[in-house]
């Protein structure tokens, strides 16, 4: 789907758009851009090479930049979007293959703007978009795992059920991943908007307005703030992994502690057992008289010993 800005409307003859917007295009649509702008229009494939010499490109007066995009956490894509712009002096276009947030917050805006309009001002006006976007995705992560934190680390835990304990422990842990996995997304996307935003400012320096250069030079500030922002989330959340980790693994080392102490504590009272259960003919203790309470109170004391001494050595 091929739109423009501005829009023609009617049979009145308008200025030529200084930005086209490609939505999933088809042969039809990159062959019109071709002819009438003498653009060609990037390939799905070519705008998903990771590469820097394949997403920054300089013909001329024409850059042909490509990132990707923030996948929306409710669909569930196995790869994420690419985007790309091809930017020139006279026009913008845009090639995506999904919907970009902010895309339509801008047309409205310029559609109300009564001001001059050319393409790299179209094209900084994205840029700041999509890095708004990305530092709102960065809050509500950063809120996200901050919730985790306190709940991990909770100094006062009310007394629940293993079961229950286990569950948050469990909700907690995939909780985190899943952030972790949304901010790889990010700071993927992060690095593909400061290449662009860098090589952009350099390439076009002597056609783009300096007010544009300044806007990208502050897009460029905000991108290197996010950036750090991000290291701090992705450290943080490394750190929850961990102690989460650490706690399940504790949690595990005092099961296994009771198991140990259960069975250390059985086995002199099974070897008492044992050897009284043994049907030889010579046993003195078989003809005493108390000789059934003595060995069940032999019994209870090689059982209660092992107990008190796992007690005052503090195992239990």
């Amino acid at each position: 789907m091929l739109s423009a800005y501005p829009a023609p409307a009617g049979p009145v003859v308008q200025a030529k758009p200084v930005w086209i917007d490609l939505f999933q295009p088809t042969s039809a649509e990159q062959a019109q851009i071709a002819a009438e702008y003498g653009l060609r229009v990037p390939v799905r494939e070519a705008l998903q090479e990771i590469e820097s010499s394949s997403r920054l490109r300089v013909e001329g007066q024409v850059l042909t930049l490509s990132m990707p995009l923030v996948a929306p956490e409710e669909r569930a894509d196995p790869l994420p979007a690419p985007l790309g712009f091809v930017l020139s002096p006279s026009v913008l276009l845009t090639v995506r293959f999904t919907d970009v947030h902010g895309f339509a917050d801008l047309r409205s805006r310029l559609e109300k703007s009564e001001g001059a309009v050319d393409s790299s001002s179209v094209f900084a006006g994205l840029i700041e978009c999509m890095v708004d976007y990305r530092a709102d995705l960065l809050e509500g992560i950063g809120a996200q795992v901050s919730a985790v934190s306190r709940r991990v680390f909770a100094r006062h835990i009310p007394q629940a059920r293993r079961t229950v304990l286990d569950r948050a422990l469990r909700e907690m842990l995939a909780t985190i991943g899943a952030a972790g996995e949304r901010l790889s997304e990010i700071r993927e996307s992060l690095l593909g908007l400061q290449r662009i935003v860098g090589f952009s400012h350099e390439m076009a320096h002597d056609w783009m307005r300096p007010e544009i250069r300044t806007r990208l030079a502050t897009a460029r500030a905000d991108l290197s703030s996010l950036s750090d922002y991000e290291s701090h989330l992705s450290g943080k959340i490394q750190f929850l992994l961990d102690a989460i980790l650490g706690f399940i693994n504790t949690d595990q080392n005092e099961i296994f502690k009771v198991l140990t102490i259960a069975s250390v504590v059985g086995i002199p009272p099974t070897l008492i057992a044992s050897m009284y259960g043994m049907n030889f003919h010579h046993m003195p203790e078989l003809s005493w008289r108390y000789g059934y309470p003595f060995g069940l109170t032999l019994i209870l004391i090689s059982t209660i010993v092992p107990i008190l001494w796992f007690k005052w050595r503090r195992w239990w």
